[in-house]
């Protein structure tokens, strides 16, 4: 039994030391254009974290309602805020900064390799597209990109 609780502990600890952290910056203007998270895309593994960098002031990360996988945990930052997600349900992720969604700020994250959500994010991201004023095909792009 022992050996059994030790050989559990140690798995748990590889697969810990194994998640990867990353970046995304929450700008004003970047290579995209205006108003956009670099990168914008990501394809993580379950158990990594993105850390959501307010580089520029004004900006939030926040989910969008209805385009995470169900069981995830959605996550809303205040305004000029860093905040940090770790991510651990596989599936497709889209997220926003509130104040800039009409501008299509947005954002999408892949984690895992099977994005089980991703019929659901395309028609949500459909319906989105008609709020948007500006790069009305932004958040179409990115999710193609996955």
């Amino acid at each position: 039994m022992k050996k059994l609780l030790l050989l559990l502990t140690l798995l748990t600890l590889n697969i810990s030391s194994f998640a990867a952290d990353f970046t995304v910056k929450m700008l004003n203007q970047g290579a995209g254009g205006i108003m956009v998270f670099e990168p914008a895309v990501l394809k993580i593994n379950i158990g990594d974290t993105v850390n959501f960098i307010a580089t520029d002031a004004a900006h939030n990360s926040a989910s969008l309602p209805g385009m995470i996988p169900d069981g995830a945990k959605a996550w809303s930052s205040d305004l000029s805020k860093d905040i940090s997600v770790t991510f651990d349900v596989a599936g497709l992720y889209a997220y926003q900064c509130t104040p800039h969604s009409i501008m299509a700020m947005v954002g999408v994250i892949q984690v895992g390799d099977n994005p089980s959500n991703l019929g659901t994010v395309n028609v949500k991201a459909e319906e989105l597209k008609s709020m948007f004023v500006m790069n009305k095909e932004r958040l179409a792009g990115y999710i193609s990109q996955l």
